[in-house]
């Protein structure tokens, strides 16, 4: 109970985020695959969306797991990212997460749209895009790249060689936006903002001012007995009476 606690207080957004895939991915299974495949349809961040106005599909797309099962989507999420958020805190984790998915989502879709605008012939503008695959390997690859030792040493590479192999083999635009997704969790492993350690800033301490500290009420005065009207005694000779 109490390490179920710990991971929901230190683990928000990734609390958060897998709760929504998973509610979303219940809901579809309970759907027909015309449902399911209308759901798709519609949530798609694809050239004829993003050319209509329907900005927010850049979000909800992000709410399906497309390409894997939904398990296996949903478990690795909640891996990398909740890795990612136990070491950076919830705003840097989510906030690389959030950059890669929408980065590449616009470049790789913007890459279409331009196509399109030039009216170049078979430009697909209705393709159906939805996932978790670019935030999750933008935050894997910043991970690998602020890692230590083997582990950013052949990591990094090992998973720029894999993406390049699928690209190879299938040839499509999320395979490109993989790639992309790579050079962004690289890119921003180099930022200021995450190789700083989460926390509040710290501040040097202050010498105390030796001019403040002198004029305090409990300091030392130079000029005790030297006051006005009080009686010199440097030397003055006594005074006798007539």
């Amino acid at each position: 109970m109490r390490a179920g606690e710990t991971l929901r207080r230190r683990l928000p957004g990734t609390a958060v985020y897998v709760t929504a895939l998973l509610l979303t991915a219940w809901w579809l299974k309970g759907q027909p695959a015309a449902e399911r495949a209308r759901f798709m349809r519609h949530n798609s961040s694809n050239v004829h969306h993003l050319d209509v106005g329907k900005w927010w599909t850049l979000f909800t797309s992000g709410l399906v797991v497309d390409g894997v099962p939904a398990l296996v989507g949903i478990a690795a999420v909640a891996g990398v990212l909740g890795c990612a958020e136990w070491r950076w805190g919830t705003l840097r984790a989510c906030g690389v997460f959030v950059f890669g998915h929408l980065t590449a989502t616009l470049l790789t879709e913007g890459a279409l749209w331009l196509m399109h605008v030039v009216h170049l012939p078979g430009v697909p503008t209705r393709t159906r895009d939805v996932g978790i695959s670019y935030g999750l390997v933008t935050t894997a690859a910043c991970l690998l790249a602020l890692a230590a030792g083997r582990l950013r040493r052949y990591g990094l590479p090992l998973l720029a060689t894999a993406l390049t192999a699928a690209l190879l083999y299938d040839q499509e635009l999320a395979d490109v936006g993989h790639l992309v997704s790579l050079a962004l969790g690289a890119l921003a492993a180099r930022t200021v903002w995450l190789r700083t350690p989460p926390g509040p800033a710290r501040t040097k301490p202050v010498a105390p001012d030796p001019i403040a500290a002198d004029t305090s009420p409990g300091g030392s005065h130079p000029v005790g007995n030297d006051s006005i009207g009080a009686p010199d005694r440097r030397g003055a000779a006594p005074t006798g009476g007539c």
